[in-house]
């Protein structure tokens, strides 16, 4: 198959992995709401262990979604991923699900509290995003639409935002209820899904120069 250099690659996705990350997400969120509560009412070296814990089973939750989401995206050409900066995203991701989990597990989060843990939160998980990006290998040349990738960026910030909001609103036991708790975690994980695939449409993807693959 013969690509011209100026074209622009036409992806497709795999709707069926799609929906899958998804769930992912929505999985992760839920996840991440049942820890800010353990995490509020442990104390001392319980509380680290379940901070360090939480953030990395929940941060390991958002990094699957998206490495699940992206690659549900098929394009025409080979791509492989470079293992060192897969690795890289994930602990972008674990810092930024630590970062969450604090805030949340604090007696109290005011408004400056809540807009600062959502602005690093955000940038964690839109950073996530485009590291992993980063690590596609692949026999083209990849370019981002500004409007798209500021998109991705503020709506990560907002979701992040949401996200704290319903972790700190949920974490005591008096309001845990499995349909409350599930409502929300559907929110936040079709909130994240949002903020992923309006990253993915940012980008675009032209053969770096005049290739030669051949047909299966």
């Amino acid at each position: 198959m013969t690509f011209s250099a100026s074209a622009i690659l036409s992806g497709s996705y795999d709707y069926g992995e799609a929906a899958r990350s998804v769930v992912i997400a929505i999985a992760a969120s839920y996840a991440g709401l049942d820890l800010a509560g353990r995490v509020t009412a442990a104390r001392g070296q319980v509380r680290l262990a379940w901070l360090s814990g939480g953030a990395t089973a929940m941060g390991i939750g958002i990094w699957a979604m998206q490495l699940k989401g992206m690659l549900a995206f098929h394009l025409p050409v080979p791509v492989v991923y470079h293992w060192p900066t897969l690795l890289a995203a994930l602990l972008v991701a674990i810092f930024a699900s630590a970062v969450a989990l604090y805030v949340t597990s604090r007696q109290k989060m005011d408004g400056v509290e809540a807009l600062t843990g959502s602005i690093v939160m955000g940038a964690g998980i839109a950073g996530l995003h485009y590291i992993l990006m980063a690590a596609m290998r692949l026999p083209a040349i990849t370019r981002y639409s500004a409007f798209l990738v500021t998109c991705s960026i503020l709506l990560a910030v907002l979701f992040s935002l949401l996200a704290l909001l319903m972790a700190f609103g949920l974490r005591e036991e008096t309001r845990w209820t499995v349909p409350r708790r599930v409502g929300s975690a559907i929110v936040m994980g079709i909130a994240i899904s949002a903020m992923h695939y309006t990253g993915m449409a940012a980008a675009s993807s032209s053969p770096a120069r005049l290739q030669t693959f051949p047909v299966p």
